[in-house]
């Protein structure tokens, strides 16, 4: 099957059943797949084949049904994230190329300010209002219904920005093989009967858009949230009888301590899914205690797994509330079709309980990213026959039950609120202000967003530390998303070293570490 024959197998299966609520506004699978095809049948009339066509914008039932019009007019969806700035976003789609630009009154107005940036964009389209040299998304619609251009399971359909180790954003490219060979594997962890209701309040422009595929595909209604608003969560579940939703550890945080979450009737909820970081053990009691009748089921992947890949059932993490702890730490077990393994720095397999990186191969791994061959020869690893792994970067350790516990991270990289921010990115851009002599980016524990990002800095000589302090996340604004600002910075005399002269970010982390312990230095020297 191929991505786009997604919506219409659902219509054709049950013609009647919901497939997609935004606010006010709502879909059966027939009219779903109705605009899938009008959609892709316009965007047919406006391509190539190989086109890559961007969407900029938040969530709405235009954008979920761009995930699969977009392949059916044979093109690449690049996405867009609305956090970044003008300039993160114009690097985004330059490097993507665009033929066409979707998105929202509001960030296609910025990116007009840079249009000169973008010289392969022939044409913007506008979801919601009326701007100067723009087409509106219902033009679109207009004219025949055509053919879905024919493709091939291995053609890349979504292209995915992420945040890597070298600071330079990599773009990571799906296929119909690899995001339905991820809902293959989310299956039996996240089964779909036929009275179940998704809510999905994470960004589209992420790849936990595969939610949306995995909950179309058994033909099941998703409830789109334009942003994650702890009241308007709440609010949607009761009034949809939502019964499964995606979170990231924070977004649940943020709706247990809601006020209104006990006024809310959330009796129809069974499962909560959540991944982007490992949830703390006191958060998974706190939400078994006050919310009994729910399920928690994690999920570990990645963009370049094309969604998750390793699951930890609610079963699981109640056996680990009970007296198997252990468990509370776990990723989980490998979803069907995806194999696992832990290696050394050469590739080679470590035993059961060593840590070592985090391998992963299968048909939901990527094809590799674009136009960055020197990026994949680092991110994969090819056994002598044939098989391809992914290097996750992660590093962990395999019990003989096939159980995967993540222990560390090797790549340099910060997990905030569910968003990657790579350190070698925020560490160029910090080196830029003139007071700073040298700089470590690092991630520190945060009770709600998981992880923060912490500059740890020297300072030059002269430097006034608490004013400095105050003046680099001010400079940073701007510069910057939002998430990838330093949210802490800690002054140091000197960076630790390894013997090789390179900054040894596991001893940051522990000199960080020590400083928060109550027992701890007041000074780092």
């Amino acid at each position: 099957m191929l991505l786009h024959e997604v919506p219409r197998a659902a219509a054709e299966a049950t013609p009647s059943t919901g497939a997609l609520v935004d606010g006010d506004r709502r879909w059966d699978t027939t009219e779903f797949a109705d605009l899938v095809d009008a959609l892709g049948s316009g965007l047919a009339r406006h391509t190539t084949p190989g086109d890559r066509v961007a969407v900029v914008s938040d969530n709405r039932a235009e954008f979920a049904a761009l995930l699969y019009a977009v392949p059916r007019a044979g093109c690449v969806l690049a996405m867009g994230n609305t956090r970044h700035t003008t300039a993160e976003l114009v690097d985004v789609l330059t490097d993507a190329a665009p033929s066409l630009v979707v998105g929202t009154a509001e960030h296609l107005g910025r990116l007009f300010e840079r249009a000169e940036d973008l010289p392969t964009v022939r044409s913007w389209w506008s979801l919601d209002g009326p701007l100067p040299a723009t087409h509106h998304i219902d033009e679109l619609r207009e004219g025949p219904v055509l053919d879905p251009v024919p493709g091939r399971e291995e053609d890349p359909i979504w292209l995915i920005h992420t945040s890597g180790t070298t600071g330079r954003a990599k773009g990571v490219v799906l296929t119909h093989r690899s995001i339905l060979a991820a809902v293959e594997a989310t299956t039996p962890a996240r089964p779909m009967g036929p009275d179940d209701v998704y809510l999905f309040p994470f960004p589209l422009f992420h790849v936990a858009a595969y939610n949306v595929v995995h909950a179309h595909v058994h033909h099941r209604p998703v409830v789109l949230c334009p942003r994650f608003d702890a009241a308007e969560v709440l609010t949607a579940i009761q009034q949809e009888r939502v019964t499964q939703l995606s979170l990231a550890p924070t977004m649940l945080t943020m709706l247990l301590d809601h006020p209104g979450r006990t006024s809310t009737d959330l009796s129809s909820l069974r499962r909560i899914s959540y991944g982007a970081s490992p949830m703390a053990p006191d958060l998974i009691r706190r939400t078994l205690r006050e919310l009994p009748h729910v399920g928690l089921a994690q999920g570990y992947g990645m963009t370049e797994l094309s969604g998750n890949a390793v699951f930890l059932s609610p079963e699981e993490h109640r056996r680990g509330i009970d007296g198997e702890p252990h468990l509370l730490r776990a990723a989980g077990q490998p979803g069907p079709g995806v194999r696992l393994r832990i290696a050394d720095d050469a590739g080679r397999t470590l035993p059961h309980g060593t840590a070592g990186e985090v391998l992963v191969a299968g048909a939901q791994v990527c094809a590799g990213y674009w136009e960055r061959p020197e990026a994949e020869a680092v991110a994969f690893h090819h056994d002598r026959d044939g098989t391809r792994w992914l290097r996750t970067g992660d590093l962990g350790t395999l019990a003989a039950d096939g159980l995967l516990s993540v222990v560390d991270r090797v790549k340099d990289s910060v997990i905030t609120g569910g968003e990657n921010v790579s350190s070698r990115e925020v560490e160029d851009l910090l080196t830029e202000h003139p007071a700073v002599r040298a700089v470590a980016v690092i991630g520190t524990p945060d009770e709600r967003w998981g992880e923060v990002v912490c500059a740890v800095v020297v300072w030059a000589d002269g430097t006034d530390r608490a004013e400095a302090e105050v003046d680099l996340r001010s400079w940073s604004e701007g510069r910057l998303a939002g998430f990838k600002r330093p949210r802490r910075v800690v002054s140091v005399d000197a960076l630790p070293t390894n013997a090789s002269g390179k900054v040894d970010k596991r001893a940051v982390r522990a000199l960080v570490a020590a400083l928060d312990r109550p027992d701890g230095p007041t000074v780092a020297a």
